[in-house]
């Protein structure tokens, strides 16, 4: 495998992001923190770095076997990482500072004023308590790279923002249509709950005969959890099976389907709340995979009355009773 400094260059670098941040960038926003967001998209970059290593034989050739990189995003491997470093580097050099919790959220503190920016690729959010200090900062990203203004997020990373007087309302209802679509039951009949919880629904070791279909729609219900908390809990337990679905699985997953289609027109809102307190909620279900007999853990947290992050995990080890389960659960909060 050949490697210069420290990089693999046969390994994809992937620039993903923490979604629970775009519900706590909404939240700060809708709390009267933010008087100004913005949502830029970079277009083609400026020629970022050469890729090959040292002693590489393409050097000696011209710059016409492609020796430095000027074109997409997507192209070769390399070409994400070498995107990155130099917007890091650029906004190093600028004042911000990255954050220790996910490397794609960046933030500027000069004062009492605060910017934050997130990146996703080569789409940047970038959010600010002081307009004169975004638009000062803007025309510096503006001019080392070439960047398109595209005014407040309506639609940012499949979620939707409408703003309603004094709150927001984040929906992923085109999501949610085109995973019906996918699963070819748009006009099925909706369901009130993602999981049978007034009888035993038998179990079936007969492995599905369609693998591949089922974690296809178990992954992209990964996304939908976004918005719509309630579906935490019913999605990691389809995740934990994509390996060897069976068909009770797969029932299992055409429910949670439906219940998508009753929670179509539904979303998370967020509003102006004047408590700045986190208040952060567990709980667990003990034993609840008989397979195992492990236990799944859950907490949300509140940013004053608004719910900005929320998890469900099922636990690494059996837990003998059920107060141990909860003490696991307040480790993960």
């Amino acid at each position: 495998m050949r490697t210069t400094n420290h990089v693999t260059f046969a390994k994809t670098f992937a620039m993903t992001l923490y979604f629970a941040f775009v519900d706590d960038l909404a939240t700060t926003f809708c709390m009267q923190q933010a008087q100004e967001i913005k949502f830029l998209q970079m277009k083609k970059a400026k020629p970022l770095v050469n890729l090959w290593s040292s002693g590489h034989p393409a050097q000696s050739k011209s710059k016409t076997v492609c020796d430095v990189v000027k074109h997409s995003l997507y192209g070769l491997k390399q070409v994400p990482r070498a995107w990155f470093n130099r917007l890091h580097t650029f906004l190093i050099s600028v004042g911000f500072q990255a954050s220790k919790t996910d490397v794609s959220l960046f933030y500027f503190s000069r004062d009492f004023a605060l910017v934050y920016l997130l990146v996703y690729v080569d789409d940047i959010l970038l959010m600010g308590s002081d307009q004169a200090l975004v638009t000062h900062l803007l025309s510096k990203l503006s001019a080392t790279f070439k960047i398109r203004d595209l005014g407040e997020p309506n639609f940012f990373l499949g979620i939707e923002t409408v703003k309603c007087d004094d709150e927001i309302l984040l929906s992923q209802q085109q999501y949610m249509n085109d995973i019906l679509k996918h699963a070819g039951i748009a006009e099925c009949k909706p369901l009130s709950i993602p999981i049978s919880v007034s009888k035993i629904v038998p179990f079936s070791a007969d492995l599905y005969d369609d693998p591949t279909s089922y974690k296809s729609l178990a992954g992209t219900l990964q996304y939908l959890t976004v918005t719509p908390p309630d579906l935490s809990f019913a999605v990691n337990q389809l995740c934990q099976h994509m390996h060897v679905p069976t068909t009770s699985y797969w029932e299992q997953l055409k429910r949670v389907l439906r219940y998508v289609k009753g929670i179509i027109g539904f979303g998370l809102r967020i509003q102006k709340s004047m408590s700045k307190e986190i208040h952060a909620f567990s709980y667990s279900d003990w034993v609840g995979y008989p397979e195992d007999r492990k236990s799944t853990s859950g907490f949300a947290i509140f940013l004053g009355t608004n719910l900005i992050s929320w998890i469900c995990k099922k636990q690494r080890t059996v837990a003998r009773y059920s107060t141990e389960a909860e003490y696991k659960v307040l480790a993960y909060v």
